[in-house]
Order: C-alpha cells, then sequence, then structure tokens
C-alpha cells in the first residue's frame, strides 16, 4: 500500500491534539477517583461548562482567551466544590456505583439546562491573535493553536503528576485517602483537602473545555460525546493513575490518527477494542495496581 505521508502526518496531528484532551480529561478523573474514590461521571459537564463559562467571559465580560484559562477553571472548580459539599461528601463511604448515579444525573441536569438555553447548534469562539497561522514543517502544516494545545496539556498534566507524587502536599493527600485518621492527627484538615481536591479535578476539566472551545466550538454535547472515550482511557491506564491517564491519554490519541488512516472503518471503536484487550490481560489496567 502506498503511504501519502502528509495524509499520514495529518491523521497523526489530529489523534495527538484529541490525545491531549483525552490526557488533561482523564488526568482530572484519575485524581478525583485516586483520592476521593469517586467515578466522576460529571466531568464531561464541567468540560463543557469551562467551554461555556470562556464564552461567557469574552461575550460579557470582555476577558479573552488567556484570561479564560485562568478565570474558567477557578469558577467551574468553585462549582465543584459546592457540588462536593452538598452531595458528594455523604457518599464517601458507599459503593462507588451511588457516587457513579449521582454524578451521572448531575450531568443530564447541567447539559439539559444549557441545551434548553442554547440550543445543539454550537456557538464560534475565535482562536486567540497571538496563536492563529500554521507553520509550514515540510512533510506537513501545523496550526500553531494546536500546537500550543500539545504543548500547554503535556505541561499541565507532568505539573499535576509532580505535585501528586513528588512533593510534601501529594504525601498528604495520599496519605488521607489511605488513612484518614492518622492524617488528621498530625493537624491536617482532611475534608476541607479532599474537597480542593475535587475542585481541582474539575478545574482539570474546565481548563481542557476552554482550550477545546476554539478547535471544536461552544457546544452543550462537546462533553457527552469525549467522557465514554477518557473513561475508556482511564480504564486503559488504570483507575487512579496518574501517569496512567498520561501516557495512555496520548497514546491512544495517536493509536487512533494511525487508525483513521490504515482503517477509518475501526477508528471509533479500536479505543474500546484495547480496553477490553486490556481488562481481560490485565484487569488493573496498564499502570494500575491490583486491589
Amino acid at each position: 500500500m502506498d503511504i501519502n505521508l502528509p495524509a499520514l502526518f495529518g491523521q497523526l496531528l489530529i489523534g495527538l491534539i484529541n490525545g491531549s484532551f483525552y490526557a488533561l480529561l482523564s488526568l482530572g478523573l484519575a485524581v478525583i477517583f485516586g483520592m476521593l474514590n469517586i467515578i466522576n461521571f460529571a466531568h464531561g459537564a464541567q468540560y463543557m461548562m469551562g467551554a461555556f463559562v470562556a464564552y461567557f467571559l469574552l461575550q460579557f465580560a470582555g476577558l479573552n482567551y488567556w484570561w479564560a484559562l485562568i478565570v474558567a477553571p477557578v469558577i467551574v472548580g468553585g462549582f465543584g466544590i459546592l457540588i462536593e459539599r452538598a452531595f458528594l461528601q455523604w457518599l464517601y463511604k458507599l459503593d462507588h456505583l451511588y457516587g457513579l448515579l449521582l454524578t451521572f444525573g448531575l450531568a443530564l441536569v447541567i447539559q439539559g439546562l444549557f441545551r434548553h438555553q442554547y440550543g445543539s447548534s454550537g456557538l464560534p469562539y475565535q482562536i486567540p491573535p497571538q496563536l492563529t497561522g500554521v507553520r509550514d514543517l515540510g512533510f506537513t502544516f501545523l496550526p500553531n493553536y494546536r500546537a500550543w494545545v500539545v504543548v500547554f496539556s503535556l505541561v499541565v498534566c507532568l505539573g499535576t503528576w509532580f505535585i501528586i507524587e513528588k512533593t510534601r502536599l501529594g504525601a498528604y493527600l495520599r496519605a488521607a485517602t489511605e488513612n484518614p485518621t492518622l492524617v488528621r492527627a498530625f493537624g491536617i484538615n482532611v475534608p476541607r483537602m479532599i474537597t480542593l481536591t475535587y475542585g481541582f479535578g474539575v478545574a482539570l476539566a474546565a481548563l481542557a473545555g476552554v482550550m477545546a472551545a476554539p478547535i471544536y466550538a461552544v457546544n452543550p454535547t462537546m462533553g457527552a460525546d469525549i467522557i465514554i472515550v477518557v473513561f475508556a482511557v482511564v480504564v486503559i491506564g488504570g483507575m487512579g493513575s496518574i501517569m496512567g491517564a498520561i501516557v495512555t491519554g496520548f497514546g491512544l490519541g495517536v493509536v487512533e490518527g494511525l487508525t483513521k488512516y490504515f482503517f477509518p472503518e475501526a477508528s471509533n471503536t479500536v479505543i474500546f477494542v484495547i480496553m477490553v484487550i486490556v481488562l481481560v490481560t490485565r484487569p488493573a489496567g496498564l499502570f494500575g495496581r491490583a486491589a
């Protein structure tokens, strides 16, 4: 088979960009599950809220994309903290199914409200002027904004991994999930730490939403379209594994891009086929630890 290199590299680029969002979203899910033991099915709705908050900030407050990268995650993360305090804190000692059902219901309510108000056609959000244009790499053209998305996502993911795995704060977070009574004995406010952790995980989803807005447009269903794939990424990488979420997110995005070039009919299912294979051969995931 003759290989069209520009087309192949174009699909690889698209896969890498999708992988950036898979990694960032699955990272937020992994943080929430690893620290709180909650399967946050509202993650897709919170990703969508990040895009909408960026749109509102531009339309009603005149704040551009760069401000939205900071303000939108804070606003949506604050909303996540309210959800944790009002609902999720009562579910930590119960089966995972209760948290999944609650967050799934919240996702449907949030998505329904936005769809009722704004429809399903999508709202445009402009690429910031500093990141318009493309670069000629010789074998393909690389849009500046998409290069920024890949690099910035990787920086955020690795920074989050470093904080959780290599700093004292991360050690406190991990200890609080294993033995909260012992951590309280050191004078640490464990409930507050758990609340802020959930807010941080939600903020990561909102950050991904802001970054996605110029590429995919602002749409009430944008979270529902991606969340199932992201859950598959988390399962493959290992539930609660930070590095697993990062590596698997970027890796599966590239695999998806290659599949679109060599076997387009399988591009929508290849991630789920890989998930089945991983679950059969390694139930804890590629980077997960057996229970």
